[in-house]
């Protein structure tokens, strides 16, 4: 089989939620035995559909503007077996430069009318490849697609082999850890071999990929925390996530929340602690967290036998933990104090740490 994989990403990397989801896919097909191409429409020069038709009466399947899209991406796109249309969810579609190129494919079509069951439709000038449809978003809910899908089985009906939208798509850059971002991405490797195997994806797989990961409640405050925390650093997302910035906790829920999201649940193996905060000035109050054989309970108030006791101005250890001062001088210099067993404390990079 040959696959072109087209990615509207305007992003690469680590950073992109889309190229990490495609390249679980794709490795899934090269596993099956696939020739697959990526092709990274950013990088490539693609002029706007002018609706002029000479594509279909001057010359006919050839389009008028003579770039990249022209020259390399439909020849390509037209004798493929299965294409990848991979996308960023913008304002509840296809971003811009996905657009772009799905306007121009017009030439793969006939200028001729002719009905298709209700519908009128123009006919193929060419077989056309069977399409995947592939997005992801950070909202939570799957609704958030709808616009999208009715777009995506409306323009390619028959051709559509499958549709992969992933919500709550920030986790697979943060959570890398996590056991249910696993299985998701153990998925989608599922869904590229059987595509491969049937040019489809079972409703099992497909079930797996699309799998809730967390819930507004759990993905609400932590992006406004991060969105926060980029506006007081004066920064944009993408740079935020390059530097690695963490987000800065205003209350101790939040700092609860935060540790709960980065703790790395593999890396703990048998570990047992119960640590305990007594925090003083900006958000003063108790909390506690517990790690015992890979889960990771936290709480507000006080512990009867915590291994560790930390006591520190809520500023201190919230400076410390998003890496603007260094624990173990400000431990030195006495702007907190660890009471108990300080090797516990010596493990916190370990569980938490990017």
């Amino acid at each position: 089989m040959k696959v072109l994989a087209l990615n509207s990403s305007s992003r690469t990397g680590d950073v992109s939620k889309t190229e990490i989801i495609l390249g679980d896919l794709l490795q899934g097909m090269r596993e099956a035995g696939a020739e697959v191409e990526v092709v990274e429409l950013r990088r490539k020069k693609i002029r706007y559909c002018i609706g002029c038709f000479t594509c279909w009466t001057k010359t006919p399947g050839v389009c008028l503007h003579k770039d990249d899209m022209t020259r390399e991406i439909f020849p390509k796109y037209r004798d493929s077996d299965l294409v990848v249309l991979a996308t960023p969810l913008f304002h509840y579609t296809v971003n811009a430069i996905m657009k772009t190129f799905i306007e121009r494919t017009l030439p793969i079509a006939l200028p001729f009318f002719e009905k298709q069951g209700e519908a009128t439709r123009h006919p193929y000038r060419h077989k056309a490849p069977h399409v995947v449809v592939l997005s992801v978003a950070g909202f939570p809910e799957e609704s958030v697609f709808d616009a999208l899908k009715f777009y995506a089985r409306f323009l390619f009906r028959d051709h559509l082999a499958a549709e992969i939208y992933r919500t709550s798509s920030e986790m697979f850059l943060h959570s890398t850890g996590s056991r249910k971002v696993s299985e998701v991405r153990e998925a989608l490797i599922q869904g590229g071999r059987e595509l491969v195997g049937s040019m489809k994806i079972s409703p099992e797989t497909l079930k797996r990929i699309h799998k809730p990961i967390t819930t507004f409640e759990e993905m609400a405050p932590l992006g406004n925390l991060m969105w926060q925390t980029c506006i007081d650093e004066g920064v944009t997302l993408g740079e935020a996530q390059q530097k690695k910035i963490i987000p800065r906790p205003d209350s101790i829920e939040n700092f609860l929340m935060l540790m709960r999201f980065a703790f790395k649940a593999r890396k703990a193996g048998d570990t047992k602690m119960a640590v305990q905060f007594n925090f003083s000035g900006q958000a003063a109050g108790e909390c506690y967290f517990i790690v015992e054989n890979g889960t990771f309970r936290t709480g507000v108030g006080k512990l009867d036998h915590p291994d560790l006791i930390i006591d520190s101005p809520f500023e201190v250890w919230m400076d410390i933990m998003t890496q603007k001062a260094d624990g173990q001088k400000l431990f030195m210099e006495q702007k907190y104090s660890a009471q108990g067993d300080i090797t516990v404390l010596m493990r916190f990079k370990d569980l938490f740490g990017n």
